[in-house]
């Protein structure tokens, strides 16, 4: 069985006792925070190597180095093959710098965004740019509803129902 579902199976699981879960998690996050710490020290390195290695590298097991990987692959230059990954597959961990940041603002992980590695990496101005960016893309922002009496958008003076809302 690939790694991905493997991980995927224990850390999602429907039928695993909540306090295992919560435990598997919290574990997982303060392991997640040491890897991503090690790596913005040395932003520009890209860091390669098989699952194993990787694992052994970061101190971590294979699954929390599977979940690891699974949660950088979007941010990545080029992304592993992470669906069909087993211990031995060749991996690499070259990220996008502003999209890290960004990805790990969507998945509201402080613990990540805001650590102090970053601030080598991008001054403050830039974090809260890319912060707000990452935000706003996330907010929907719907059209004001057009009633028929209302005047038309287009400008003419007209109500809407009598110009653009014809036939409509």
């Amino acid at each position: 069985m690939a790694l991905l579902k493997k991980w995927r199976d224990m850390a999602y699981s429907e039928t695993a006792n909540k306090g295992d879960l919560q435990r598997l998690w919290a574990n997982y996050f303060d392991k997640e925070k040491e890897i991503y710490a090690q790596l913005l020290k040395n932003p520009d390195e890209v860091v390669e190597g098989t699952v194993k290695e990787l694992a052994e590298k970061y101190d971590v097991d294979i699954m929390t180095m599977t979940g690891f990987l699974d949660g950088i692959n979007d941010s990545l230059k080029e992304a592993n093959p992470i669906e069909e990954m087993e211990e031995d597959t060749k991996v690499g961990l070259g990220f996008e710098k502003e999209l890290l940041y960004k990805n790990m603002v969507a998945a509201g992980a402080d613990w990540l965004y805001n650590l102090e590695e970053w601030n080598d990496i991008f001054d403050e101005e830039t974090r809260k740019k890319l912060y707000r960016e990452q935000k706003d893309s996330m907010t929907i922002h719907k059209e004001p509803k057009i009633y028929p009496n209302d005047p038309c958008p287009c400008g003419s003076g007209k109500k809407y129902k009598k110009c653009c809302g014809k036939g409509a």
